[in-house]
């Protein structure tokens, strides 16, 4: 079996995280599994990267930004390469353009167009294990593009359809999907399944689950994705493509701070909806500064320092 396992900044960030992650990946290749890692920038890296940028040259080209961007990943690769290879496991680090992740032009926010991965078959063929750097690529001019922030999902998703692996693994610091983001709100459910659609719904609206793009891939591709965590937890979550009666009527409730928006994502929205979470806002003394009901969610805007309180409001509602 072929497996893509997509580790994380926080799955990364310092050396006994490496080597969990790591410990991870030997386990699948001592089953008896092919598996191709790929890897995000450790910890708090790429934000670091991006301040630098700024004291420098807050007018700073895209194209160069993109240059530097890409070298936290290139950092990890390297170093899960080393580590798998003191574990015993023959591996090969390999930047997103050596394993043929081609891209549009678009700097810090390129889409994937082809993903030609004949390196990463090659090294497969020679039972090496190759890690590569996600959210990264190459443009037609042979720049180095970026993916936009979470791209690592992205890569890991067109490798997987490119490959037709039979997995593709995230994992993350979170064992899953849940209702609501665990480390926020105390009461979210974890959810074993999840429907494409609301996943895609959940990206777009806050929930840094899961990069947008990685989803609306997934679907078009039919790619499974299956959500771990890499601190050892037992539970996790596979998202595919559901029948709508399997189907929750309310699947989520996500925040994004910078539009100050509260989104409930699930079949069952409506505009009713939306004027009942509207009333039950205001009865908490919340100003609801407009909303929009569509297919799948309902969101309202609300001062920033409510959107905490909100979710949760809306989730005791909703999702419990």
């Amino acid at each position: 079996m072929l497996i893509i396992q997509k580790f994380g900044g926080s799955s990364l960030d310092g050396l006994e995280r490496l080597r969990r992650s790591a410990q991870i990946v030997k386990d699948a290749v001592v089953s008896g599994h092919k598996c191709v890692a790929v890897v995000s920038a450790a910890g708090d890296s790429t934000d670091a990267l991006a301040e630098l940028a700024g004291k420098i040259d807050p007018g700073h080209s895209k194209r160069e930004k993109d240059a530097l961007m890409s070298t936290g990943e290139q950092q990890s690769a390297a170093l899960m390469a080393m580590m798998l290879g003191s574990m015993g496991v023959e591996a090969l680090s390999l930047t997103g353009w050596q394993s043929g992740i081609y891209t549009n032009s678009i700097h810090a926010d390129a889409d994937v167009e082809q993903t030609l991965p004949w390196r990463v078959t090659a090294a497969l063929r020679q039972n090496k294990t190759p890690v590569v750097t996600g959210f990264q690529g190459l443009d037609v001019k042979g720049d180095v593009t970026t993916l936009g922030r979470g791209g690592s999902d992205t890569t890991a998703v067109a490798l997987a359809a490119a490959l037709g692996a039979e997995r593709c693994r995230i994992y993350s610091d979170v064992a899953g999907v849940y209702t609501a983001d665990p480390r926020l709100i105390k009461d979210a459910r974890h959810m074993p399944l999840m429907d494409m659609r609301d996943m895609l719904t959940l990206a777009h609206s806050g929930s840094q689950l899961l990069h947008a793009k990685s989803v609306a891939l997934a679907m078009a591709e039919d790619v499974e994705l299956e959500l771990y965590s890499s601190f050892g937890e037992d539970q996790m979550s596979v998202v595919r493509r559901l029948e709508d009666e399997e189907r929750p009527d309310y699947a989520g409730v996500t925040r994004d701070t910078e539009r100050s928006q509260l989104t409930l994502v699930g079949k069952a929205c409506t505009v009713q909806t939306l004027r009942d979470i509207s009333a039950l806002l205001k009865d908490e003394g919340m100003e609801v500064l407009g909303g929009r009901a569509g297919e799948g969610f309902c969101w309202v805007r609300l001062a920033p320092k409510q959107l905490s309180y909100a979710a949760e409001l809306v989730h005791r509602a909703y999702l419990i």
